[in-house]
This record gives structure tokens, C-alpha cells and sequence, in this order.
């Protein structure tokens, strides 16, 4: 039952049985890989929360940290690292010695899908967990969902209509509740390369969001 979801992680979870099946099946190709869903990084009680869409396949599906150890990690940590949300500008493994500093990183689906695709309905199972992510946070945060999976997950987690806010980057959002939710291209390997989403629009992004949290001090 998805009403029986109080956490904002399981790492037992095993409610959608494709992607269940699915890590049961890269966990016999790779022993050393996490294969479990992936737990979020950084405090709960944090100002910014960033939603990606899931792990990868030799990111955080191998670490066990959110955009750790692929090329989506890359550009997202060293813009962390400029804007003062995290200790270091790499993300190399869980157990290193970054740091996040008022921001935590989450994903819309915990879980690795095939062909880094969640279906529809493992995204509605997973949504409670963001749900309860977002409960947790203090009035007047943020939220940057990264791509529109995660925008309309966010969306859903908070029980929105979803057509009232359409996904755009850069767009900024006024969600009930107080918090904002603000837009960008995911930063993933294909939309850096043929430059959808280049440094310059990612960081522009970033300064918005440093400079409202500044604003609430």
C-alpha cells in the first residue's frame, strides 16, 4: 500500500517488481555495485532540495550516491561547489569527504530503471517518498528539478495541478505551501554535448536560487 509510506527512503523497497527484477539482474553482472534504491544526499532540513530523474546505470547505481560517478555528476557538483552548496567540486564515491552545505540531492525514482526510463506507474510509487522530502523542508525553500520527469514528480508530490505549472528552463514556481520551485535542463551527458544545456545557463540558474536563499537570511 503507497499510504503506508512514512520515510523518505527504504532501502529494502521492492513495490515496483520491474525495477526490482531489473537491479536483481545488473546486481549478478556487477557484485560491487549499490543495486539498491539510492538514498538522498545531505541534511533533510535543507533550504534547496535538487530532483534528478534516477540513478544510472555506473553512477549512483555503482556508488550509491546521487550523480556520483557518471557524467551527469559532473557539471551538477562543480556548480555546487561555486555556488557554495558543497565542500568539494567532485562527487567520487559515498564515502569521501564532500560535503553538501544547505542543499540535498534527491530523485524523482530511487530505483535504476531500464534503459534509464521509469514507467509511468513507478514514478506514482516512488512519489510518496519525495512527498515526504518535501514535507520535511522549512518554509521558504527551494526545490530545482532537473528535466520534466522530475518536474511533474515534484509536481505530484505536492498534489498540484500539473498544468498549471509548465516545465521551462530557468522558470521559476510558486508552489502552495511556500516553496519554490525552480527549472532546468538535467544535466545529463547528451544535453551538455550538443549544449541544451551549457555551463553558463546552468550556473544562471544557480545565482537565482543563491541569491533568494541569501535574500532569507
Amino acid at each position: 500500500m503507497l499510504s503506508d509510506i512514512t520515510l523518505t527512503y527504504d532501502q529494502q523497497c521492492r513495490r515496483c517488481p520491474r525495477l526490482a527484477g531489473f537491479l536483481d539482474e545488473v546486481k549478478l553482472d556487477h557484485p560491487d555495485y549499490f543495486c539498491r534504491p539510492v538514498p538522498p544526499f545531505g541534511d533533510a532540513q535543507a533550504r534547496l532540495l535538487i530532483v534528478g530523474l534516477a540513478p544510472g546505470m555506473h553512477g549512483a547505481n555503482r556508488s550509491g550516491r546521487p550523480f556520483t560517478g557518471d557524467y551527469a555528476g559532473i557539471l551538477l557538483y562543480q556548480t555546487l561547489h561555486k555556488f557554495g552548496f558543497a565542500s568539494l567540486p567532485v562527487s567520487t564515491s559515498a564515502d569521501d569527504s564532500l560535503r553538501l552545505h544547505g542543499c540535498r540531492i534527491s530523485n524523482a525514482v530511487k530505483c535504476l530503471p531500464p534503459q534509464n526510463k521509469p514507467e509511468t506507474s513507478e514514478i506514482k510509487c516512488c512519489n510518496p517518498f519525495l512527498a515526504n522530502e518535501l514535507a520535511q523542508m522549512p518554509a521558504g525553500s527551494i526545490v530545482l528539478a532537473l528535466g520534466n520527469i522530475a518536474h511533474q514528480a515534484v509536481l505530484m508530490a505536492r498534489g498540484v495541478k500539473r498544468s498549471a505549472y509548465t516545465f521551462a528552463h530557468a522558470a521559476r514556481h510558486q508552489l502552495p505551501g511556500g516553496i519554490t520551485l525552480f527549472d532546468s535542463y538535467h544535466c545529463s551527458r547528451y544535453n551538455t554535448q550538443t549544449r541544451r544545456l551549457t555551463a553558463d545557463m546552468f550556473e544562471s540558474v544557480f545565482a537565482q536560487i543563491r541569491q533568494e536563499l541569501d535574500g532569507l537570511r
